[in-house]
């Protein structure tokens, strides 16, 4: 499984990206997460779904931009790397059914380009289409989303600073590792700051973010016994 998070704020972007593959009983560490920048153009492309495709489909559009990003505007870009999805689909699909797998291959793609007006965040699904997220929906999940979703509905929006949002999203993907056993450390991080055409990228091991677990763990427990207990009695006092 996979976790990867993209957030589109009004100061940018941010993304977070799990490592761990796992194949029956033995895991490895691949990266999903790859950036591509060219003078003012900077985006990110993070997949969830089979490694084999995920790896040809970002192969071709790295051929596609390998003398230079072409495109001038995300949603052209996006288009294209849906393209490599569909031809990747089709080189592919009828030999994965028949080895019993389903072709899977989502992917979230954020960034700014030289006429974007603002940088932007889009899914893509494994047809390769895709929708762009937007104020009402400032943050994406691929792969393992039920235990991270809790956090970011409470306190990310479009107003929310990078730093927070990062912050926010580092414990986002704290709650889904500790509650699986298929998302794990080192963690890539890159995070865009509005109208740069910078994309900058940091990795984590355990024991950089270790304390901060430890912290948001004992924080819960405190803010779960400061919580009220008079509107309990109601059903304690019938046990």
């Amino acid at each position: 499984m996979t976790y990867c998070l993209g957030i589109k704020l009004k100061e940018g972007l941010v993304g977070i990206s799990d490592t761990r593959i796992s194949a029956g009983t033995s895991t490895t560490i691949k990266k999903k997460v790859s950036v591509h920048q060219d003078g003012q153009a900077s985006l990110f492309i993070m997949t969830s779904g089979l490694r084999s495709v995920r790896d040809k489909a970002v192969h071709y559009f790295q051929e596609l931009v390998s003398g230079g990003i072409i495109y001038d505007k995300m949603y052209m870009a996006v288009n294209a790397f849906g393209e490599q999805i569909k031809r990747v689909a089709n080189e592919d699909n009828e030999a994965l059914l028949k080895s019993g797998y389903r072709f899977n291959l989502n992917a979230i793609v954020g960034g700014q380009l030289k006429k974007d007006e603002e940088h932007k965040l889009f899914l893509l699904y494994s047809e390769g289409n895709w929708v762009e997220l937007d104020q009402g929906c400032p943050y994406v999940i691929i792969g393992n989303s039920g235990q991270g979703k809790a956090i970011l509905n409470r306190v990310v929006n479009e107003n929310t600073s990078i730093r927070q949002a990062l912050k926010a999203g580092y414990l986002s993907f704290d709650s889904t590792r500790v509650s699986s056993n298929d998302v794990e450390f080192p963690i890539d991080v890159v995070l865009y700051q509005k109208n740069s055409f910078n994309m900058v990228e940091t990795r984590y091991e355990y024991s950089d973010l270790e304390n901060i677990s430890r912290l948001w763990a004992e924080k819960l427990r405190k803010s779960l016994d400061e919580i009220p207990e008079d509107w309990m009695e109601a059903a304690l006092n019938k046990m």
